[in-house]
């Protein structure tokens, strides 16, 4: 199973999932960004699902879920890159992604996130 690189950039962890991603390299993915951002003490995430068709339930909440436990780490995090039909899954299965940010691409994802961390 390959893993989803997570490269530092200034004070951000950006994350940039270029392949569809099944359960357990989703749960993996999770467990990287808490640990490196742990390590790292970077003071936000910036995750990039610009690559991802498709999203279900499980995906959804568990994006939810990881900007909790980075919010708990006192970093904030902003998801860039959702396609329409993403967006419109997301919203069907009523997954509100509390807490996270969203943007358009990484380039608004990252100017968000130098103004407020």
């Amino acid at each position: 199973m390959s893993k989803i690189p997570i490269m530092k950039i200034e004070d951000f962890l950006l994350v940039s999932v270029q392949t569809e991603l099944h359960d357990r390299m989703a749960e993996e993915l999770q467990k990287d960004i808490v640990e490196r951002l742990a390590k790292t003490n970077a003071k936000g995430v910036l995750i990039d699902v610009t690559a991802l068709d498709v999203v279900d339930s499980f995906l959804g909440r568990l994006i939810g879920d990881t900007a909790g436990m980075t919010r708990i780490m006192g970093a904030k995090t902003v998801l860039v890159g959702v396609q329409p039909a993403v967006a419109i899954t997301l919203v069907e299965f009523g997954i509100e992604l509390r807490g996270i940010h969203t943007a358009l691409n990484m380039e608004r994802g990252l100017q968000w996130l130098r103004k407020n961390v």
